[in-house]
């Protein structure tokens, strides 16, 4: 008698599709990091769900966002060492009054 194998060979066809597509190295990723987790989140689900759109490839959307943080973050300092700069050289023309 013949054994009909063709549950196992969908089951196999489907594992190489999750592999290819990178999907058990995600999920790997996301569990082995709750693994490695010195205390235990109270929702491990919810962990993986926050964790999992986070491993893999960054978004267009993330690298332009991560660029225009530290465009602003430049200009930031740029401005407070002018204020600086600007207040020393207030203090020139009016000292501060002595109360």
């Amino acid at each position: 008698m013949a054994h009909y194998r063709a549950p196992d060979s969908k089951r196999e066809q489907f594992r190489r599709y999750l592999e290819k597509a990178g999907v058990v190295d995600s999920l790997t990723s996301v569990l082995v990091s709750l693994y490695e987790k010195p205390e235990r989140p109270p929702n491990a689900l919810e962990f993986v769900k926050q964790n999992l759109g986070a491993v893999g490839e960054i978004s267009d959307d993330t690298d332009a966002l991560q660029q225009e943080v530290a465009d602003l973050r430049q200009r930031c300092a740029r401005l407070a060492e002018e204020n600086t700069d600007l207040k020393a050289r207030l203090q020139l023309y009016e000292p501060a009054s002595e109360e």
